[in-house]
């Protein structure tokens, strides 16, 4: 490890959360943390994770050009695999605790993480659920959504359809015009409970589950809005035989070497916590 990440907050130390917040997190599948990172961290860490994203930003067109998908934001994932300084903010065991604790599970490994910067003027995220990207047997996954700068009312956090994590496969929708129609008729249909937590803080942080529906407003400021996720799985976890394109590339993308059976542990997929480790 250099000098200069070695000089990194590690972010090793414990976030209480109580049991109270576990049961709203198992009945609504999402909920709002706040300081999950202290504001000394976030004057770190954002310099770096944006500067990384400014170099990899691969968006060749204005967003006038792009597609739904295109305008929603500007995606860069395993932000941690680039250089070790990233690492130390992806792989930390505060926010893998935290994530644990919330899904009831004795460790975490991490799925990858995502860089999701919202341009000036970019679009809506539609309404989708994560999930059907991801070729895995279980439904403990979480991920932890966190801007780097404030996020003001009129930007917000995403919106979540509370309880829809429960239903696992609602369909194979892709983030699309086509997905966000769907899914907003059925949550309406079924009348299910929108909720929103509107502005928040640098290193406030949502976690929601993977089956978790939700959405995301467009940007009509002037600033950009700057978003690192992570995401966790439970330890333990096989590979599922992946059922359509979308899985089938993040098989081959985010566990290079495995196989439909195999348990997540390729080296994309270290254990950043662990109930036992921590004893």
């Amino acid at each position: 490890m250099s000098d200069q990440a070695a000089s990194l907050p590690c972010m090793t130390e414990n976030y209480a959360i109580s049991q109270d917040q576990i049961d709203y997190y198992k009945e609504k599948g999402h909920i709002l943390l706040r300081q999950v990172a202290t504001a000394g961290e976030i004057e770190v860490y954002e310099p770096l994770i944006s500067e990384w994203v400014r170099n990899l930003n691969n968006h060749d067109k204005p967003l006038e050009e792009r597609d739904t998908y295109g305008k929603a934001f500007i995606q860069i994932g395993n932000l941690w695999t680039k250089h070790e300084d990233l690492s130390r903010f992806t792989l930390a065991k505060r926010f893998a605790k935290i994530a644990a604790e919330l899904m009831g599970v004795d460790g975490v490994r991490i799925y990858h993480d995502q860089a999701l910067f919202k341009e000036p003027g970019g679009g809506h995220t539609p309404w989708h659920q994560d999930q059907i990207y991801w070729p895995l047997d279980t439904s403990n996954t979480i991920t932890m959504w966190m801007p780097l700068v404030p996020v003001s009312e009129e930007v917000g956090s995403m919106t979540f359809a509370s309880g829809t994590h429960k239903l696992g496969y609602v369909n194979k929708l892709q983030i699309s015009d086509e997905s966000h129609k769907t899914l907003a008729q059925f949550i309406d249909g079924k009348g299910y409970e929108k909720i929103t937590y509107g502005a928040m803080e640098a290193g406030d942080a949502t976690f929601h589950s993977g089956w978790t529906m939700h959405s995301a407003p467009g940007n009509p400021t002037a600033s950009m809005r700057k978003v690192m996720t992570v995401i966790y799985v439970a330890d333990g976890t096989r590979v599922a035989e992946p059922d359509s394109k979308a899985r089938s590339s993040d098989l081959a993308t985010w566990f290079p070497g495995l196989k439909a059976g195999d348990f997540v542990s390729s080296p994309l997929n270290p254990i950043v916590y662990s109930r036992d480790i921590d004893k």
